[in-house]
């Protein structure tokens, strides 16, 4: 099984599209996104390239392979604009090896306010736009960084599960952090 992370695009097309290239590269099954999809938010300054309306329709050919959850930046108006659902603070995906991975935007759950998890499961989370990948405690905490407004001088990035290694890599093919599971 071979999933795609992604997180906080926030409107930004160039970055979806390279996100997009990424995926189509990387031969996984589920695009997965963890918020802050259409919407550059407050704190956040525009993107060049910011175009929402470019963004949703470049990620709605893709909708039947998209899981989504919804970022702090996202509304019920950029849901009108999409094609797959994407308001859920949170959703889980069952691995075959029964280990889940819980889904959320990061600013509620995160990797410092866990849900209630098994050990060995994972949180996947975006929000803070830095690339995690670790062990803590007995959970695994995962960030995939930003595609489109990396912090703390990363470069963008996107996250990859590959059977049995989880992966925070850069556009440019560098794994910035990873874990054997």
């Amino acid at each position: 099984m071979k999933l795609f992370f992604a997180s906080d695009i926030h409107g930004c097309v160039h970055s979806a599209k390279r996100m997009i290239e990424a995926f189509e590269q990387s031969g996984a099954q589920q695009l997965i996104i963890l918020g802050d999809v259409l919407n550059h938010g407050p704190r956040n300054a525009l993107p060049a390239g910011y175009d929402p309306i470019a963004v949703a329709d470049l990620l709605n050919e893709y909708a039947a392979k998209i899981i989504a959850v919804r970022g702090n930046c996202d509304s019920e108006v950029d849901q009108a604009l999409l094609h797959f659902p994407m308001m859920s603070d949170y959703n889980l995906v069952l691995l075959p090896s029964g280990r889940r991975i819980f889904l959320t935007h990061g600013h509620t759950y995160n990797i410092d306010n866990h849900p209630v998890l098994a050990a060995g499961d994972i949180i996947a989370c975006g929000h803070i736009h830095v690339p995690v990948a670790e062990l803590k405690g007995e959970q695994i905490d995962f960030n995939p960084g930003s595609v489109a407004i990396p912090r703390n001088g990363h470069p963008a990035s996107y996250g990859l599960l590959n059977d049995k290694r989880l992966s925070v890599v850069s556009f440019e093919g560098a794994e910035l952090v990873g874990l054997d599971l």
